[in-house]
C-alpha cells in the first residue's frame, strides 16, 4: 500500500510540469501561428505594392516609347511601347486577383484599366496613326488629353500602392503587437507555472519524502520480522525431534539441525555448504548397493520423494542406523526451485519392535491353527488305523486294494496339512515366483474343519493360475487373517466366499498407469458387518473386537504385508439390508514387491 502510494506521488511529481509544458507549447503553438499568419499577410501587401509599381514602370514606358516615337518617327522607339502593352494586361490581371484574394479594394485599379484603355483608344493609337500618316504630331488638344490620362493612370497606381502600404502598416503594427503579447505570455506562463510547479513539487516532495520514511519504516519492520521468523523457524527445525537437512538448488547443505547432526555425526560447520552424498550416505539393506539420495530425487524431479524403509544410513564414524526418510522441493515466487528440505528419523528401533510384533502375531496364528490341526491330523490317522485293523481281520484282495487307496488318501491328506504348517514358518529372503492359487487353496485346506464346525458354506470362485512374485508365508499369514476373521463373524448357514481374480492396470496417461495389472483376492462375509464407528481403527496396531481372544495386531501386520508387496487392502461393510456383511479386498501387483510399502493407504468403505 505505501509504495503504490510512493509511486503514485512520484508520477504526480513528474507528469505535473509535463502538462504544464504541453499547455506552454500549446499556447506558443497558436502564438506563432497567429505571427505567421501576420507575416504572411505583410507578404501579400509587399508583394501587391510591387506589383502596382512595375505596372506604373509598365505605363512609364508605353509614354516614353510613344513619345520617342512621336518625336523621330523612327519604329523602333514604339519596341518599349509594344513590350510593356503586351504585359500590362497580364499583371493587371494578376494584381486584380491578388487584391481580391487579400480582400483589398479594386474600385482604383477598375478605373486604371477604362483610364488606361481610354488613353490607348484615343491618344496612343491614334497618335501612331498621326506620325504614319505625315500628320501634325503638336496637336495640343492630343497632347494635353494623354498627359491627364497619363496623370490619372500614374495617380491611381499611388493610391493602390498608398492603400497597401497603409495596410501592411495595420499588418506589422498587429503583427508587434503579437510578439509583444506572445513574449508576455510566455514571461507570464512561464513564472506563473514556474511558481504552480515549485509548489506542487515541494508538496509532493514532502509527500514523497514521508512515504518514503515510511515505506523504508515498513521495509525495516518487514526485515525485522524476517529475521525473528528465520530464527523462530531455525529454532523450530534445531528442537524438533526428526533429523533436517536444508539444501541448495545444487544439492549444497545448508542446515543441519541437532538431531541431524547427532545421527550422521557431522555438525553444521563441517558439513555447510558441502554437497548431501558426502554427508548423508545410504545403502540398501539387502543388497548394499548405494542408494540414490533423495535430494538428487527431488532436484531431477521437482517433486516430493520417499526413501526405502529397507535404506541404511552410515554415519561418520561408520556404524549404521535404520532410517525413514522424505524430501520435499522448495519453490520460490516464480515458480522456481529454490532448495530441498529432507526429513529423516531413526527407526532401528521400530524395525525390531516390528519384527518382534510380526513374529508374535504369527505365533498367535499358529497357536490358533494348532488344535486344528491336532483334529485335521488325528482324523486321518483315525481312519489309516480302523483300514488297518480291517484288512488284518481278513479280507478279500478287492478289498484290501480298496482299503489301501483310501489309507493312502487319508495319508495324503496328512501329507497336505504338514506342508502347509510347516509353510507358515518358512520365510524367504528374496521374493519368488508363487501360484496365489496353490497358496489360497492351502490356507482353505488348514481351514475347512473349522468351516465345518461353524456350519459355514465355502463358495470358491478362484480363477488361476494367479502367478505373482512373494513372501509365500507372509502372504499366507495375511490370508489366514482374513479367512480367520470373516469365520469368526460368520453364522451358522451363511456362506463364505473366495474369489480370485485378474486385475487390469489403471491408466492415468497413455504412458503412466496408477495401479499396474496384478490379480485381486476378495474374502466376503455375511455377518452383521463393521459399524461405522469404528471403521478408521481396523488397521491401528492393538485394536481388536473379540476381545481377550485377539492380539489386535492382525489386519495392521496384514496392511504392512501386502503394501511391501506393492499392494493395498480395501474394506467395503454392510451393516442393513439382506446383503449386509464385509468384504475385504486385496490387491497384489504382478512385479516383484517393492523395496519400501507401497504409498497406497488402506481404504475403508461403510
Amino acid at each position: 500500500m505505501i509504495l503504490r502510494r510512493f509511486n503514485r506521488l512520484l508520477l504526480q511529481t513528474l507528469l505535473l510540469p509535463v502538462v504544464a509544458l504541453l499547455l506552454v507549447s500549446g499556447a506558443l503553438v497558436w502564438q506563432i501561428e497567429n505571427a505567421e499568419s501576420a507575416v504572411a499577410d505583410i507578404q501579400n501587401t509587399d508583394h501587391d505594392i510591387a506589383s502596382a509599381t512595375y505596372i506604373m514602370a509598365l505605363v512609364f514606358d508605353e509614354d516614353t516609347g510613344l513619345r520617342g516615337f512621336q518625336n523621330t518617327s523612327n519604329e523602333s522607339f514604339l519596341d518599349p511601347y509594344r513590350h510593356a502593352s503586351a504585359q500590362l494586361q497580364s499583371n493587371v490581371t494578376q494584381l486584380r486577383n491578388d487584391l481580391v484574394a487579400h480582400a483589398s479594394d479594386t474600385a482604383a485599379l477598375d478605373d486604371f484599366v477604362a483610364t488606361h484603355q481610354a488613353w490607348v483608344d484615343k491618344v496612343a493609337n491614334p497618335m501612331i496613326a498621326l506620325v504614319r500618316n505625315g500628320g501634325n504630331t503638336r496637336d495640343v488638344a492630343i497632347n494635353l488629353r494623354g498627359k491627364g490620362d497619363m496623370d490619372q493612370m500614374r495617380g491611381l497606381l499611388t493610391q493602390i500602392i498608398n492603400d497597401e502600404k497603409m495596410r501592411r502598416q495595420t499588418k506589422v503594427e498587429i503583427w508587434q503587437g503579437q510578439v509583444r503579447r506572445t513574449l508576455a505570455s510566455i514571461i507570464g506562463s512561464a513564472t506563473v507555472l514556474g511558481l504552480l510547479i515549485g509548489l506542487f513539487a515541494r508538496s509532493r516532495l514532502h509527500l514523497v519524502t514521508q512515504s518514503f520514511q515510511s515505506a523504508l519504516n515498513a521495509q525495516r519492520r518487514n526485515a525485522q520480522a524476517t529475521y525473528d521468523s528465520e530464527q523462530r523457524l531455525r529454532t523450530t527445525l534445531t528442537s524438533i525431534g526428526d533429523g533436517v537437512v536444508v539444501c541448495d538448488n545444487h544439492g549444497r547443505i545448508e542446515l543441519l539441525n541437532t538431531v541431524s547432526e547427532h545421527l550422521t555425526g557431522w555438525s553444521q560447520a563441517d558439513a555447510f555448504h558441502r554437497h548431501i552424498s558426502e554427508v548423508f550416505q545410504i545403502l540398501d539393506e539387502a543388497t548394499r548397493e548405494p542408494l540414490e539420495n533423495p535430494v538428487d530425487v527431488v532436484l531431477r524431479t521437482r517433486r516430493a520423494s520417499s526413501l526405502s524403509t529397507h535404506a541404511v544410513l552410515v554415519r561418520r564414524g561408520g556404524d549404521e542406523l535404520h532410517i525413514d526418510d522424505s524430501g520435499s522441493p522448495i519453490f520460490d515466487r516464480a515458480g522456481q526451485l529454490a532448495g530441498v528440505v529432507m526429513v529423516f528419523r531413526d527407526v532401528t528401533e521400530q524395525r525390531r519392535t516390528q519384527a518382534a510384533l510380526l513374529a508374535s502375531e504369527k505365533l498367535a496364528v499358529s497357536g490358533r491353527l494348532a488344535a486344528t490341526l491336532a483334529h485335521e491330523i488325528h482324523n486321518p490317522l483315525d481312519s489309516v488305523v480302523n483300514l488297518l485293523y480291517l484288512m488284518k481281520t481278513g479280507t478279500t484282495p478287492e478289498e484290501t486294494e480298496e482299503f489301501l487307496d483310501l489309507a493312502r488318501a487319508e495319508l495324503d491328506r496328512v501329507t497336505q496339512i504338514s506342508r502347509a504348517m510347516l509353510g507358515m514358518y518358512r520365510e524367504s529372503k528374496t521374493p519368488i515366483e508363487l501360484n496365489l492359487k496353490d497358496l489360497i487353496e492351502s490356507v482353505l485346506l488348514l481351514l475347512q474343519r473349522q468351516l465345518t464346525q461353524a456350519g459355514v458354506t465355502l463358495h470358491k470362485d478362484i480363477q488361476g493360475p494367479a502367478v505373482i512374485n512373494g513372501y509365500p508365508a507372509e502372504l499366507r499369514q495375511v490370508f489366514t487373517n482374513l479367512l480367520t476373521n470373516a469365520l469368526d463373524v460368520s453364522t451358522p448357514g451363511t456362506t463364505l466366499e473366495v474369489k480370485l481374480r485378474y486385475a487390469p492396470a489403471i491408466k492415468a496417461t497413455p504412458t503412466r498407469n496408477i495401479r499396474p495389472e496384478g490379480v485381486t483376492v476378495e474374502v466376503t462375509d455375511h455377518g452383521s458387518g463393521i459399524p461405522a464407528r469404528i471403521l478408521d481403527q481396523l488397521f491401528q496396531p492393538f485394536f481388536t473386537t473379540k476381545g481377550e481372544k485377539g492380539t489386535g495386531l492382525g489386519l495392521w501386520v496384514s496392511q504392512g504385508i501386502v503394501q511391501k508387496h506393492g499392494g493395498s487392502i480395501n474394506i467395503e461393510t454392510r451393516t442393513e439390508g439382506h446383503d449386509r456383511g464385509t468384504t475385504v479386498s486385496v490387491y497384489l501387483p504382478h512385479g516383484s514387491p517393492l523395496v519400501e510399502p507401497a504409498p497406497v493407504p488402506a481404504v475403508v468403505h461403510a
